[in-house]
């Protein structure tokens, strides 16, 4: 903020709304060279050989992967890899300047159609299902792969966003079955040289118990499958660091995540690799929104945006919260309490229910704050309304 206006990468938010119009993201693309590195100096600092890779479906833009490719020489330690979960990734990597040994592909429910893409492109995978396995192992005899458990514990931004609990989901191989799923990969002479999990999505400081919970049972299938004679070279414990969004939410100490991995992976004689999609590219973007409506229906204000959950679908699919403030005096008081709705003609596209917020009037400009990873990414033609321009900037 500047001057009682919120800015961003310099730039009068409020002006660049009004000159190219909205729904409108804005990205400050040297915030994603900021995150990648304070996440690389924390794993640094354990002293752990590690690899950080980007979910790329977190945002698949060519003017953020240009930035995150020219973060280091392919293969260097400086460099960000790239995590994709669908053959569409795969060539959208391989399109921006990745060699294949940086990609690691993790997906579920697997197709053969995927699993011929990828071998033509002959990615590492990750399979997280016995049946992938033996698809898998019939079309490629004795290549590496590694197996997704499902560590039966897990971590997120809130229990919808848990990948992995007492319940069993749709990622991963349980603990249970580990020595089925070795013997269909040495029925196909596949040799298994990875561990892989995910706990969860958006997970924050008080989430950083129940990931090392997940990561206990990752530490106990590398010594089964080592016992079994496998050479585990990688522990890939997935994504789902998260970036706050309200001030009373506090955000993952990093050095003590990485103190974590340490702790645990220290004595493995591995890589450890993780994939960030939020962490990275969340908080390096705002969306932009005309203030159309505002009006009170019985006991309830609303404030209705040109913007419609096909652009923003953080609180409709996640529950993520979000904050939304005014391009003006972006820290005026929050005297309302308001439910901030999009123009979409469902009941359920709203970004915020009683939610405090300052006065607003139509024509106002607003901006949904995090908005760098996962709506752009996600954005839809429903009800035919558009999906947004954007704007890149660069500090």
């Amino acid at each position: 903020m500047a001057d009682g206006r919120l800015r961003i990468a310099g730039h009068d938010a409020e002006a660049l709304a009004r000159e190219h119009g909205t729904p409108l993201f804005i990205y400050d693309r040297t915030r994603f060279v900021e995150n990648a590195r304070r996440l690389q100096g924390a794993l640094e600092r354990t002293g752990l050989p590690y690899l950080v890779r980007f979910a790329l479906k977190a945002n698949p833009l060519h003017e953020i992967l240009e930035v995150l490719r020219g973060l280091g020489e392919p293969g260097g330690p400086e460099s960000v890899g790239i995590d994709a979960c669908s053959p569409g990734e795969v060539e959208r990597a391989i399109e921006c300047g990745w060699r294949a040994d940086e990609i690691s592909y993790t997906g579920t429910n697997v197709s053969g159609r995927d699993l011929d893409v990828l071998l033509a492109r002959e990615v590492h995978v990750n399979l997280d299902a016995i049946s992938q396995i033996e698809r898998y192992g019939r079309r490629a005899p004795g290549r590496s792969i590694g197996l997704r458990i499902d560590p039966g514990a897990g971590a997120g931004y809130n229990e919808h966003l848990h990948y992995a609990g007492d319940r069993p989901t749709k990622f991963g191989i349980e603990l249970e079955r580990l020595d089925d799923a070795l013997a269909t990969a040495r029925s196909h002479e596949l040799t298994i040289d990875t561990v892989h999990f995910h706990a969860g999505s958006g997970w924050l400081a008080d989430g950083l118990p129940g990931f090392e919970a997940a990561l206990t049972r990752a530490v106990e299938a590398v010594g089964r499958l080592r016992a079994a004679g496998c050479q585990i070279v990688e522990v890939n414990v997935g994504g789902g660091l998260g970036s706050p969004a309200r001030q009373d939410e506090q955000p993952v100490d990093l050095d003590a995540y990485a103190a974590t991995l340490a702790r645990h992976l220290g004595g493995l004689d591995v890589t450890v690799s993780c994939e960030p999609g939020d962490y990275l590219s969340k908080d390096a973007a705002i969306l932009l929104g005309e203030v159309v409506t505002v009006e009170r229906r019985r006991d309830v204000a609303f404030v209705g945006l040109d913007i419609g959950w096909n652009v923003n679908c953080a609180y409709f699919i996640y529950r993520f919260a979000q904050e939304i403030v005014p391009c003006r005096q972006p820290d005026a008081p929050r005297t309302e309490v308001v439910t901030v709705a999009g123009h979409i003609n469902e009941a359920s596209d709203v970004f915020a229910e009683d939610y405090p917020m300052a006065p607003v009037r139509e024509g106002d400009m607003v901006a949904l704050l995090n908005a760098g990873g996962y709506l752009q990414a996600m954005s839809s033609t429903h009800c035919l309304r558009p999906t947004g321009g954007a704007i890149f900037l660069d500090r």
